[in-house]
C-alpha cells in the first residue's frame, strides 16, 4: 500500500489517480499508524511553503515524516513536496522546513521573457542517472509549475536539472528519499514511467 500524505495541500487527487493508473493500491491519509505501515509514502503538495509546513506541524506529521526517511521505506516529494524537505525557502523566510535533506529554496529569478510561475514542459538532462529516471529516454519533457527553485548544497544528491532562467535542481535522490520539482503525475508517459520506477523500488 502507498499512503499520500494529506495535510491539505493541493494535488492530492491528481497523485492518488495516478497510483490507481499504476494499479497500485493507494491511501490519502494522516493517520500516523497508516502511514508508518505503508510500503511507500508520498509527500504530495502544491501552495506556499509556510503556509504547508505549518498545517505539517498543526497535524503532528513533521515526527511522522521523519520517521519514514530515518526507516528506509521508500519516500517521494512531488513540488512543493520536494522543497519542505530542505531547510529553509525564500517565500517563508524564517519558517524552518523539515531539514531532511540539506539545501535551500530560491525564487527563479527574474529574466526577460521568462514568467514566473515557471508553468509549462520543460526538458530534464541527468547529471547522475537516478533510480526514478532508469530506462527512461534522454531529455524527457516533464510538467513544472513552480516560482521557487532548490540548490541542494550536495550536488552529488542531484539526479535531474533544468533550465529556466537558472539551473534548477529538478530531483534528487539520497538513500530511500526521493523528491522531483515537476509533477510526474501531470507528465504524461514520461511522468507514469517514472512513478513506476518508484512504485518498482
Amino acid at each position: 500500500m502507498i499512503a499520500i500524505i494529506d495535510y491539505d495541500a493541493g494535488n492530492i487527487k491528481s497523485v492518488e489517480k495516478a497510483m490507481t493508473l499504476l494499479g497500485q493500491e493507494a491511501a490519502v491519509t494522516r493517520d500516523k499508524d497508516t502511514v508508518l505501515s505503508a510500503d511507500k509514502v508520498i509527500l504530495p503538495g502544491v501552495g506556499s511553503f509556510g503556509d504547508a509546513m505549518g498545517k505539517i506541524r498543526q497535524y503532528g506529521l513533521e515526527p511522522v515524516i521523519r520517521q519514514v526517511a530515518e526507516s528506509g521505506t521508500p519516500f517521494l516529494g512531488i513540488c512543493l513536496g520536494l522543497q519542505l524537505l530542505f531547510e529553509q525557502s525564500d517565500e517563508s523566510p524564517g519558517v524552518p522546513g523539515l531539514g531532511i535533506l540539506k539545501g535551500k529554496i530560491l525564487r527563479i529569478p527574474e529574466a526577460e521573457g521568462l514568467k514566473i510561475p515557471h508553468m509549462g514542459w520543460n526538458s530534464l538532462a541527468f547529471p547522475v542517472r537516478g533510480r526514478l529516471f532508469s530506462g527512461l529516454a534522454e531529455e524527457p519533457y516533464v510538467y513544472f509549475v513552480h516560482s521557487y527553485y532548490l540548490e541542494a548544497a550536495d550536488e552529488q544528491i542531484v539526479t535531474a536539472v533544468a533550465e529556466y532562467g537558472t539551473r534548477i535542481h529538478a530531483s534528487v535522490e539520497q538513500g530511500n528519499v526521493f523528491a522531483c520539482q515537476f509533477h510526474p503525475e501531470k507528465s504524461s508517459d514520461a511522468g507514469l514511467y517514472i512513478l513506476k520506477n518508484f512504485v518498482e523500488l
